[in-house]
Order: C-alpha cells, then structure tokens, then sequence
C-alpha cells in the first residue's frame, strides 16, 4: 500500500495556509522588535520554520485525538483520518517525526529558547485533549499560539523583555477571540457529540466577548507598543485599520450564521498583516 501523501499533506493542513499565517503574524511581531526588523538572521529563520512545522503537528494531534468525533461533526467528517485514508498509527508518526525536526532547529539556537521549546511541545500536545475536559480549550490554543512570542525574544536577545508579556497577552486574547468564531461554525454538532469549547460557554453572549475579547487585544498592543517606545502614527494607524476589521468582523457574526462566522475567522489574517506592517513602519520610523 503506497504512504498516503495527499491525506498527510491535508492532515498536515498544508492545504489551507490561513492557520499557518495566524501563527506566523505574532511570531513577525516579536521578529520585528526583537531583531529591530532584521528579520532574516538563522536564529528568525530557524524560529519561522519551528512555528510552521509546530502548527502542522498540532493540526496532526488534533485529528488523532478527534478521530472518532469528528465523522459526526459536518465540516471535519472528511478528514483523512476519519475516511481511513491515514491510519492512526501513521499520524503519530508524523506528529513524532514533525516535533523531532523543529526541535532540531531548536537545538541550534541558545539555551533559554530550547527550555521554551518544551512547554511550546507540551501546550500543542495536550490542547486536542482539553476539549474533552473544559470549555476554555481557545485559551490553551491562545497561549500555545502565543508562546512563540517569547521565544524568539530568547532566541534574539537572550532574554525576555516585560514588554513581550503586552505582545503575548495581546494574541492570547486575539487567538481566543478568532478561535471562538471558528467554533461558532460547529457549535450545533460540538453539542451533540459533547465537544467544548468557548462558543458553547458563551452562549448568547458570544459576541459580546468576541468583542470584549478583541478590544482587550488592541489595549495590551497598545501597552506593548508604548512599553516598546513603538507608539507612532504608523502602528496607530495600523491598530485603527485592525479595529475597522473587527468592526466588520462583529456585523458578520452577528446573525450567528455559519458561513459568515467563518469569514470572519479567515479575515483575520488581514487583521494579522495589518499589525504586521504598522510595526515595520513604525521600526523604520
């Protein structure tokens, strides 16, 4: 029987790039301040890599743990795991083999940040499993997203600075917020089949916390950015722009309607660009 590589490639989800660029836009503004923009060193190269690889191994771990959930649920009954185009034995060992090659590139960069790379390790590994225990699984997603934050200030500077803690707090509650719209797409089948999450325990007030949840976000950008001494027009301008997409972001989700709040969750890479270059520009600034 010839390896499945089609169905690794789509366990791996390297067909929809939008989950890899919302973990590489925390991880460019980190870059961004950490490198003071010289974001093309090996310790950011090997950093960029490590996250794309890591995401990949998380979306491998989720499917393995959802495997016999997720044949109930619309949207993931597809999944090769599901289907039997990948055997379970087959996706450990890609999770396995993707957690070995970033941690190599880990091991070419300095102490602190290889400590890091173990609790970066753990929160990707237990997060599939949350969801069977509580209904804050998007906080354990947030941090895990998060944590590369902090590592490439170890990696850059050899050290964290208190001004990082602004940036992660801020794409913790981003990545909670986007995270509670894309369960919002699945909440009538995650109740049946006894899936948590943060859509489900927010109940009719799921919008107001994404809301909630995504000023807090532009409130600790700005603490970062006035930490940082970052607080231009530029990466104002920017953080108004990212407040005019979470503006449209809320009309979407509104109606609660499926395929709306799930474009809502995609636009936030737009939202993760955005931020991106207001940083840049005020770096050159």
């Amino acid at each position: 029987m010839p390896f499945p590589w089609a169905g690794i490639f789509r366990l791996c989800r390297l067909d929809k790039p939008v989950g890899i660029l919302l973990l590489l836009w925390p991880t460019l503004w980190a870059l961004l301040d950490a490198a003071q923009g010289l974001v093309w060193s090996w310790p950011a190269v090997a950093l960029m890599l490590g996250v794309v690889l890591m995401r990949s191994a998380g979306c491998v771990i989720n499917d393995y743990a959802d495997r016999h959930w997720d044949g109930a649920v619309a949207r993931t009954k597809t999944r090769p795991l599901v289907t039997g185009e990948v055997t379970p034995k087959q996706a450990l060992g890609v999770f396995v083999g993707l957690c070995l090659v970033a941690f190599a590139l880990v091991l070419t960069l300095n102490q602190l940040t290889i400590q890091l790379s173990f609790v970066a390790v753990a929160l990707a590994t237990i997060y599939p499993f949350t969801k069977r225990i509580t209904h804050l699984p998007q906080v354990v997603l947030g941090a895990a997203f998060s944590w590369a934050i902090p590592m490439v200030y170890a990696a850059i500077n050899g050290a964290i600075p208190a001004h990082a803690w602004w940036l992660f707090a801020a794409n913790l509650a981003w990545t909670v917020a986007y995270d509670t719209q894309y369960a919002m797409v699945d909440r009538a089948d995650d109740l049946k089949v006894g899936i948590k999450s943060t859509a489900i325990l927010f109940g009719r007030f799921d919008v107001l916390a994404i809301v909630m949840l995504q000023l807090l976000c532009l409130a600790c950008l700005v603490g970062f950015a006035v930490s940082a001494a970052l607080m231009q027009v530029t990466f104002a301008g920017a953080l108004l722009l990212a407040l005019g997409l979470f503006i449209w972001q809320w009309q979407l989700v509104r109606e609660r309607q499926p395929a709306a709040c799930f474009l809502a969750f995609r636009s936030n890479n737009w939202v993760g660009m955005v931020i991106s270059g207001g940083l840049a520009l005020a770096l050159v600034g």
